[in-house]
């Protein structure tokens, strides 16, 4: 029996709004038949680029492997704004997928991402740029926010086409709104529709 085809979620996430698109973005993929979501983490680094948790997460989800890439049928990518790019957890993980990029393994495999931001234009359109990178690097098939999806035009926080993206406040308490849930779930199952090779 063929295992399900699934799309890895893999973000980081330090306030959890990251984390609440993540859930998201997960709803969307599993709206489509016969494809699965698969939310994975990586670990905090220190200052000296060294993973500093433990093996195992003591909750939420487990932390990437370079297998959950491997045998990925899509991804999505997310993770909080850091001065106009990806926070350092998530580029120390890609940095370390050499061995994939050699064997191609993630060509033409589909592909999005997203971000939060504690401030309003704190670098979201940036950060999904600098997420895109290494993607295209990897040859995989980039697909962001189309705008026949009506959220792109009426949100007052966030949202782009480039990816979805949330606005979490000064605080990082701003929960993600019904607008920025609702294109976090469009993107997944935009994915998950390439994935499954659904027009739509």
């Amino acid at each position: 029996m063929t295992a399900e085809p699934y799309v890895l979620v893999l973000y980081y996430s330090r306030q959890g709004a990251t984390a609440t698109m993540a859930q998201h973005i997960a709803r969307g993929i599993e709206r489509v038949s016969g494809v699965a979501a698969r939310l994975r983490t990586v670990p905090a680094v220190s200052s000296v680029c060294e993973q500093t948790e433990e093996d195992i997460p003591a909750d939420g989800p487990l932390y990437c492997e370079l297998s959950d890439l491997r045998d990925c049928a899509g991804m999505i990518m997310g993770s909080p704004t850091r001065f106009g790019n990806m926070a350092a957890p998530l580029k120390y993980f890609i940095d370390q997928t050499s061995t994939l990029w050699l064997s191609g393994t993630m060509i033409d495999k589909p592909a999005a991402v997203f971000t939060s931001s504690s401030s309003m234009h704190g670098g979201q359109e940036s950060t999904l740029l600098s997420m895109l990178l290494p993607l295209l690097h990897h040859g995989m098939i980039i697909a962001g926010l189309p705008y026949s999806e009506t959220g792109l035009m009426s949100t007052t926080s966030g949202g782009t086409p480039y990816g979805a993206s949330h606005w979490a406040g000064n605080d990082n308490m701003r929960a993600v709104d019904d607008v920025e849930a609702g294109l976090c779930r469009a993107l997944g199952q935009r994915v998950a529709r390439l994935v499954a090779g659904e027009a739509r």
